[in-house]
């Protein structure tokens, strides 16, 4: 089976001259860990597969970066592995040369239980979506919803994010005179039962 990607060779073949090397020698050590890893090029820079995503690498004009997909739960993470964005966008921070990385012993061992981590099925939990903030509806706009009884049932069927957009429209008003014209405005497309952005809606 075809494990390398001519997609790859392009890429390290563009990169700078520092990060050839660099590059290069990530690569055997995945093939080294994983021979039956299979490579991709994943929103411009290239991806190692083994049961889903294994890790990645990619060049930039100073320095590489080089990451593992599940990396929270590797055992050394908190330990060896820099967590994403504290110096670059890898788990061994800036890589300028091959003093760089860690030996290749640990980069191997590293990968190895990155692979197991696919095998076993291991997922990333997803971070919990913040809870929405209550939405204040100014009482200027309540008063006028509450004289058109149409407007004011629909904007209550709306979802959170089709009352927001309304009263944000209304409350960044500059001036009352603009202020007063989105309220005027709102109630009558509210009355037609339209959303804020109706006219780029399909």
């Amino acid at each position: 089976m075809k494990t390398k990607d001519k997609r790859v060779d392009a890429y390290i073949a563009k990169s700078a001259d520092f990060a050839q090397p660099i590059l290069n020698h990530l690569r055997d050590l995945v093939h080294q860990a994983c021979p039956e890893v299979q490579e991709t090029i994943k929103w411009g820079f290239p991806h190692f597969e083994y049961h889903g995503v294994v890790c990645s690498m990619a060049s930039f004009k100073k320095h590489c970066a080089f990451g593992f997909w599940k990396a929270k739960l590797m055992a050394d993470y908190e330990k060896s592995l820099m967590p994403v964005g504290e110096t670059a966008m890898g788990h061994f921070g800036r890589i300028a040369s091959l003093k760089d990385l860690p030996s290749d012993a640990r980069v191997r061992k590293y990968i190895k239980e990155a692979c197991r981590l696919n095998e076993m099925g291991a997922k990333v939990a997803r971070p919990k979506a913040s809870p929405k903030k209550p939405l204040t509806v100014p009482a200027y706009f309540r008063k006028e919803l509450a004289l058109n009884p149409l407007a004011k049932a629909t904007f209550d069927k709306f979802s959170y994010s089709h009352k927001k957009d309304y009263v944000e429209w209304i409350t960044e008003a500059k001036t009352e005179i603009t202020r007063n014209k989105r309220i005027s405005t709102s109630i009558e497309w509210l009355s037609e039962g339209k959303g804020r952005n109706w006219k780029y809606e399909r």
